[in-house]
């Protein structure tokens, strides 16, 4: 893989007039994309490019089964959900089964939607309205659900949000302690930020975090944080939301997130897989507690618990499953992870190599051991230009993010790894 296929400057130019300047574009010289198959993309030159980032698509870009039940569905009816129709209730039926601890759902079409209508169901249920998340997080982007984003910890300008720490064993808040004396340490961060709350008269409604800590970076979790932090939080009166928008539909090489980390939670957010491509998320519970939502709000989506979002939704599910993906993600993820981690100690500046399943982040440091941000920027700009593309992330940005869509073949992640071992030498 040769080249670089740069977008045109009209057509950038023509970007900036309609968008307004300012809107985001990945890498030191645009891509123009104008077509997506499988697990490659290709540019308006005709250049193939392996994706190693897009989660939205994860049954890969135009699975012909998805594509045909969009076009079957749109073709037949599509309309808002104030009728009965099949196809978003056997998508409800699937999903709280498929995730075992929920039992009724509520659509929506963003992730930044869902997770709203997951903080309102935790306060409603908990009579309360103070929520936790972590410090390096995020979640949505509308002013509710923006609020959560890197809010430092012990920052009190929101006063129904306080952030903690996220766990972590790499850099931890007290250097030196044992595994389990650390966990300690960080759930009595949670402690004091939830009696911080009460203290206030906002009391305590949730805990919210992503199980695998996607973008923190996906730092290796204390043993028993999980554990502990959720037992803590039940003994408060408060509920656990899982934000399985990054970490769900195998992309951690179980169903959920949720199932590495050990961890029960009360509702459940999913989204930007759900429909490869078509705006579908979900919000999910206990009936009781999403009876109670209904009943309180009225809520209504025009385009959500669609027709077309359950056909779509279902082909979805269809595919992971008969395509074997969730045990593709983890046995695939596992020998990349392997062979990127036979790379510490031999090449520069790669301080670690974590994730689960086909979601990974080879992290960066410059030679006093300070996170690199500008170097793995410079990476991720260098596979682009290998035919390989991938992002930055985590709490510096100096992680490369690897999340390609689950049906990367195997043959395609070998060839990454010979492409990172080329950039990071060069």
């Amino acid at each position: 893989m040769t080249g670089i296929s740069a977008t045109p400057d009209p057509l950038l130019q023509r970007r900036d007039r309609a968008f307004g300047r300012g809107a985001k574009l990945f890498y030191d010289e645009p891509l123009h994309l104008v077509r997506g198959e499988g697990a490659n993309l290709f540019g308006a030159d005709g250049r193939r490019y392996v994706d190693m980032y897009n989660n939205v698509a994860c049954v890969g870009h135009a699975h012909p089964r998805i594509v045909e039940a969009m076009a079957r569905q749109q073709a037949t009816l599509n309309t808002h959900s104030r009728y009965l129709s099949e196809p978003a209730i056997a998508l409800a039926e699937r999903l709280t089964a498929l995730q075992r601890v929920t039992e009724s759902a509520v659509f929506s079409c963003s992730g930044t939607e869902a997770i709203e209508i997951a903080m309102r169901m935790a306060r409603m249920a908990t009579g309360a309205r103070g929520i936790v998340c972590t410090d390096h997080t995020y979640h949505g982007n509308n002013t509710v659900v923006g609020a959560l984003t890197n809010l430092p910890a012990g920052d009190t300008r929101h006063a129904e949000i306080r952030s903690i720490p996220f766990p972590e064993t790499l850099r931890p808040l007290l250097p030196g302690l044992a595994e389990e004396a650390l966990t300690d340490v960080y759930v009595e961060r949670l402690k004091a930020a939830i009696e911080d709350l009460k203290s206030t008269g906002q009391g305590f409604a949730a805990l919210i975090l992503c199980p695998i800590l996607a973008n923190e970076g996906l730092p290796d979790i204390p043993e028993r944080f999980m554990d502990k932090a959720a037992a803590l939080v039940r003994a408060e009166g408060g509920l656990i939301i899982a934000d399985e928008v990054q970490a769900g539909y195998g992309r951690s090489g179980t169903w959920w997130g949720y199932d590495h980390a050990g961890l029960t939670p009360d509702i459940v957010v999913t989204g930007k897989p759900m429909g490869a491509g078509l705006p579908l998320a979900a919000t999910t519970a206990s009936r009781a507690v999403v009876e109670r939502f209904r009943a309180e709000t009225r809520y209504f989506n025009t385009f959500a618990a669609s027709p077309l979002q359950g056909a779509v939704g279902c082909a979805v599910l269809d595919v992971i499953e008969d395509e074997g993906l969730v045990e593709h993600s983890r046995s695939l993820g596992e020998e990349l992870k392997a062979a990127l981690r036979q790379r510490l100690g031999h090449t520069p500046g790669l301080l670690d190599v974590r994730g689960k399943g086909l979601f990974l982040a080879a992290e960066f440091v410059d030679a006093d051991g300070h996170p690199d941000a500008a170097h793995a920027f410079t990476l991720v700009c260098a596979l682009r230009r290998e035919g390989f593309l991938t992002s930055v992330d985590g709490a510096f940005n100096n992680c490369v993010k690897i999340r390609p869509p689950l049906v990367l073949p195997r043959a395609d992640a070998m060839a990454f790894l010979e492409a990172f071992n080329r950039v990071t030498h060069a």
